[in-house]
């Protein structure tokens, strides 16, 4: 007689437990066990506890390979999922085994699990478990398919709703919960004051300071007082939610005629606009991508958008100021160089307009396709490549919680009809041939952060935060990362052997990227190198890089004249026309603007099941040297978030989005 301790731990979140009857099967090299179940006195498999069983063979099984798990109903009693953490399992020869679940399970489903190391496909040697990974794949690929809705646009995920998502990848209850309690909370006090749908156009800049009584920021806050100001605009192109399109200048382009005698009253006594070229001391925004692209027409009245270009100068004391905005890109009498200098409104309004592209630009391309389509791709090749026993599904599938769930409602939420991105200037039509424009010319040295930042000539430029903490983050990730790797991969060889991580890539490069080989993605690996720089990307983008594009929504976005998503009336095509109604008229009327203010609360909001980034609560590594690399990871992490919490301290406008402690693991809001 053989016995194996086996201890099951239940999941700690909302309605975890159950009342079902759980039994397992042990497989092992020489045998396996009968069906027993798992029954204790008193109840078993309730939230958050482990309980402890045995299962009794006539002899040992040999190595155990596998553990087969099924629930049936108790009684007469309606279906409850069951969220198993892990199952542990200490054999007669007195190994332990850990055996990862970390999922919901339903009645009746086939539900077996490996434990151990990970194993790449060319290191398996017994014929069962060779067929259960084999197995597992093909479930994984019938269950999760590509689908085409756009052929300019990165692939999709082929489910229409969340409720046909399998429970694995699901949001958990609690977090679903939460989300509805707050958009129930937002639609309450926006129907209380009758300001849902409302067709009126805004009487003062005050009225908005208004729109919410219990969400507010400091930093909302100093946005509404200081968005008039040229530094803290030139502040936000580095600082707030959109670090991603400004470069050094170093020639301007020659549709932006920008002279010495237009600049001079605003560079620094004694220089030029050359010398000043030269010191690296000029910077440009050119949105030369949105160019062409149409504006909607809503209910019969149209919107506007432009492509327009600024020019932006680091003053000797350190702040970044625009000094020059030409709102189109082709030069004309009818499309003057707007200056500080010109009439207040003038220079506010094409400041609005010049934002307005930006945040169009900004939420399309850089948050939801930079990470959120993106994130998608990653997580649907490793669902359908990797087995959970492979070590990089064990390294990524952390990163990709919640996304698949996040980015099915955010289409219908946001794209779909009267959502917040549907209303922009330029609609879901326009929106769709930007991030056409923006993915046929997108670059793999685009998403590595060290390379985008040298490629934009921003390594000097003072007071950029994104960037210091940034670069920080993605060095901690990629020695993380090499360590993890260069455990499994010893040689590039190994690399080029493994068939499963070859099809990763290439499902990323076919799906993700559209086969784009002028863009340098990679569509197969060669080197450890060449896998160690992918995955470090993947894992940046997802939680460092979508943080920085995210937490900052209702900070700087809640305040509408700080970078409308639509705009009414055209842009200005003369100097001295305007005044502040001007701009007002321009902004969307009360209706649109909670609209896209609501949004930015949900999007920005804080949950209770949220895991920080390089926090691993599921237990997928079981060797030492692993959790180690764990360790060695949140350590550094640690060490960061107290030295950005210090640094904070001592601004005016602090950059809180990239300490560790506030980034998630993976895009799920």
């Amino acid at each position: 007689m053989a016995e194996y301790k086996l201890k099951v731990t239940t999941g700690d979140m909302k309605y975890a437990g159950t009342i079902d009857n759980v039994s397992v099967i042990l497989f092992g090299a020489e045998g396996q066990s009968e069906c027993v179940k798992l029954d204790n006195y008193g109840r078993d498999f309730t939230t958050g506890n482990t309980g402890t069983y045995t299962v009794k063979t006539t002899s040992t099984l040999g190595k155990l390979l596998l553990l087969k798990v099924e629930k049936d109903r108790f009684f007469i009693f309606p279906e409850d999922e069951w969220y198993c953490s892990k199952i542990e399992v200490t054999t007669p020869e007195g190994e332990d085994i850990v055996f990862p679940c970390y999922r919901w399970i339903s009645r009746g489903e086939n539900v077996e699990l490996r434990g151990g190391r990970g194993m790449k496909a060319f290191e398996e040697e017994h014929s069962l478990l060779i067929d259960h990974r084999n197995k597992e794949l093909e479930l994984r690929k019938n269950e999760y398919q590509w689908e085409v809705t756009d052929d300019r646009l990165p692939h999709s995920i082929n489910f229409k709703d969340v409720s046909e998502l399998p429970a694995e990848v699901r949001y958990s209850l609690s977090r679903s919960e939460e989300a509805q309690s707050t958009k129930r909370m937002i639609g309450l006090e926006l129907k209380f004051k009758g300001l849902v749908g409302s067709s009126q156009k805004w009487k003062s800049f005050d009225d908005m300071k208004r729109i919410f009584w219990f969400k507010k920021t400091n930093l909302s806050e100093y946005v509404s007082e200081h968005w008039k100001e040229d530094d803290f605009f030139g502040f936000q192109f580095l600082n707030a939610t959109n670090p991603n399109v400004i470069s050094r200048c170093t020639k301007l382009p020659p549709n932006f005629p920008v002279t010495d005698e237009m600049v001079r009253p605003f560079l620094a006594t004694g220089t030029t606009l050359k010398k000043e070229m030269e010191k690296g001391n000029i910077f440009i925004c050119d949105q030369k991508i949105m160019d062409g692209i149409p504006a909607r027409i809503d209910d019969g009245n149209p919107l506007y958008v432009t492509a327009g270009l600024c020019l932006f100068y680091v003053t000797p004391e350190g702040k970044l100021i625009p000094i020059a905005i030409q709102l189109h890109q082709q030069p004309s009498e009818q499309n003057p160089i707007f200056l500080p200098s010109d009439l207040e409104s003038d220079w506010l309004l094409a400041k609005l307009f010049f934002k307005c592209s930006d945040a169009i630009e900004y939420q399309t391309v850089h948050h939801l396709m930079n990470t959120h389509f993106l994130a998608e791709v990653f997580a649907v090749a490793t669902l359908r490549c990797f087995p959970t026993i492979h070590p990089l599904y064990k390294l990524l599938s952390p990163h990709l919680r919640y996304t698949l769930h996040i980015n099915i409602v955010g289409r219908k939420t946001l794209l779909g009809p009267g959502g917040p991105l549907s209303k922009t200037s330029l609609g879901v039509e326009g929106l769709n041939e930007l991030l056409g424009r923006f993915l046929s010319g997108m670059t793999y040295s685009s998403l590595c952060l060290p390379e985008n930042i040298a490629a934009r000539g921003l390594e000097s430029i003072p007071n950029f935060y994104y960037r210091d903490d940034a670069m920080k983050l993605w060095n901690h990730i990629n020695s993380f990362v090499r360590s993890v790797v260069e455990f499994y991969y010893t040689s590039d060889s190994i690399v080029c052997k493994d068939t499963e991580l070859q099809e990763w890539i290439n499902e990323i490069f076919t799906h993700g990227f559209l086969q784009n080989k002028q863009g340098g993605f990679p569509s197969r690996f060669n080197t450890v190198d060449e896998v160690v720089k992918f995955i470090t990307m993947v894992v940046f983008r997802v939680s460092v890089q979508h943080a920085a594009v995210n937490g900052g929504q209702y900070d700087y976005n809640s305040w509408m004249p700080n970078g409308s998503l639509m705009l009414c009336k055209p842009p200005p095509s003369t100097k001295g026309q305007s005044s502040m109604q001007t701009i007002l008229d321009a902004l969307p009327n009360i209706g649109d603007t909670v609209n896209i203010v609501s949004t930015t609360w949900i999007l920005s909001d804080n949950y209770t099941d949220v895991v920080p980034l390089g926090t691993y609560p599921e237990e997928h590594f079981q060797e030492l040297a692993l959790k180690e690399m764990i360790q060695d990871f949140q350590a550094e992490l640690s060490y960061l978030g107290e030295e950005i919490t210090a640094r904070n301290a001592q601004l005016e406008v602090p950059y809180p989005y990239l300490n560790p402690a506030v980034i998630e693991n993976s895009v799920t809001i």
